[in-house]
């Protein structure tokens, strides 16, 4: 039986196709060669309870609206959250007026007819239990969280918070060419953040969430308290390490950076523009032949999972890295031009501006040890929990970062440090991956496993 909401959704979902598809059928009507047209609206919610009491509590919703029009080789873009009639008139116009005066640039343009298009199928991205909680029981959600991670252990003395988040959002795409499309997905989240401290008086923190697209998928408030508890109370007592060249292990949560440092390095932009180690290494062995990385945006229920990217062209499942090897860029339309290749279908945009690039479901493919089995088989050895700062240079792939972790002796995690560096270089620190994990999660759009990497200096005393 269809409810008085979704009937009212049905018809906001098709009003707002019915203005992209008039903008941008008036953009050409006033002489456009070419145009898109973008709306985006949603809603949030935020509860953050620290010490029991509500601390920040944020409900909001939006929408907004972005034209590209092009004119020629010639393009401009704009945006606006006036959906009034003047409001889209003054978007229009200005788009127009603008277009006119840029700079050309051949590469330019909307995807051609044919390559557009949208996944078919239910992709599993909208669940309306998100904001099934009364805002009351959304607080609690929070409350539970840091409680129970407050009352792990009397060690935990204080907290940064805990938290619960909510948001839902819709897209529609339209252009020149005929395409219109659209999407809804939501998430909702739960978080602690708490804080131990020592006989001395030294003070640790450390967090734990959970994710889903529903609220049934939700881990429990108590779960993730917990958890956040464990993974500070490990790091009390955290001391300095003297200089070595050690095993290296990546705990998941850090892991994933090394796949952001491949992202940044396989991304299209950068390698046209020559700002990546990875340009011009197309077929060559960039990486240990236990390596494979998959970008796929066609995942049910993926949290980079759409049935289109944001020119419009159907998501796809790329490889990456195939067994060391580097076998795709990930590219939108324009850079593809750019390199004389096909797009990944990886556009990503906002509401003005190009079309920029990002990750599907963009992951390290999982292999055959437990992280127990690969701790266990290293005599003196770096488990990293956390890294400090930025200190990847994408050019030269020089590599060093603060961070902190476990110190592993005979294949135990024996004792906490920090105020360590890790270095390196991306390059041969890719070649170095030794062991790749079994537990490959999805915690967001970018996730690894846990891995090993050989050669790396690790900084201390």
């Amino acid at each position: 039986m269809t409810t008085a909401l979704e009937n009212n959704e049905t018809k906001i979902a098709l009003n707002l196709k019915e203005i992209v598809g008039d903008v941008v059928s008036r953009a050409m009507k006033a002489g456009a060669s070419a145009a898109e047209c973008v709306v985006r609206e949603g809603d949030e919610f935020s509860a953050v309870v620290r010490l029991g009491q509500v601390e920040t509590l944020k409900e909001s919703g939006s929408r907004a609206i972005g034209l590209r029009v092009f004119f020629g080789q010639r393009a401009a873009s704009t945006h606006s959250s006036d959906f009034s009639a003047e409001g889209l008139d003054r978007m229009l116009k200005s788009a127009l007026e603008l277009a006119k005066i840029t700079s050309e640039d051949p590469f330019g343009g909307i995807p051609e007819a044919g390559m557009l298009g949208s996944l078919k199928g239910e992709l599993d991205l909208f669940h309306q239990d998100v904001y099934s909680l009364p805002s009351a029981e959304r607080i609690d959600y929070a409350r539970r969280a840091e409680k129970a991670a407050l009352d792990s252990d009397p060690r935990i003395k204080n907290s940064e918070g805990g938290s619960f988040d909510a948001a839902s959002g819709r897209k529609v795409l339209a252009n020149s060419h005929g395409f219109v499309g659209e999407y809804r997905r939501s998430y909702c989240s739960v978080a602690a953040v708490p804080i131990a401290q020592d006989e001395s008086g030294l003070m640790q923190r450390d967090y734990w969430y959970s994710v889903a697209r529903s609220l049934a998928k939700l881990e429990s408030a108590e779960s993730v308290g917990k958890e956040a508890a464990r993974r500070t109370l490990r790091r009390l007592g955290a001391r300095k390490v003297k200089t070595a060249q050690v095993p290296v292990v990546l705990d998941p949560m850090v892991s994933s950076s090394m796949l952001e440092h491949i992202f940044e390095g396989v991304n299209g932009d950068s390698v046209y523009r020559g700002a990546s180690f990875l340009a011009g290494k197309l077929g060559e062995q960039i990486a240990a032949k236990n390596v494979t990385v998959i970008d796929d945006g066609t995942i049910v229920g993926g949290f980079g999972t759409t049935p289109f990217d944001g020119e419009g062209i159907p998501t796809r499942r790329t490889v990456v890295i195939e067994n060391g090897i580097l076998k795709s860029y990930l590219l939108n339309t324009y850079t593809a031009k750019k390199l004389k290749l096909e797009t990944t279908a990886n556009a990503s945009r906002g509401l003005a501006g190009t079309p920029g690039i990002g990750p599907g479901n963009y992951f390290l493919e999982r292999g055959q040890k437990s992280p127990k089995e690969m701790i266990g088989a290293i005599k003196d050895g770096l488990y990293v929990t956390e890294f400090l700062g930025h200190g990847a240079n994408l050019v030269t792939g020089d590599y060093s970062r603060g961070a902190s972790g476990m110190w592993i002796v005979n294949g135990e995690l024996a004792y906490p440090v920090e105020e360590i560096t890790v270095a390196g270089n991306l390059k041969e620190m890719f070649l170095n991956i030794s062991e790749v994990g079994s537990d490959l999660e999805f915690r967001g759009s970018v996730a690894a496993p846990t891995i090993r990497i050989d050669g790396l200096t690790v900084g201390g005393e």
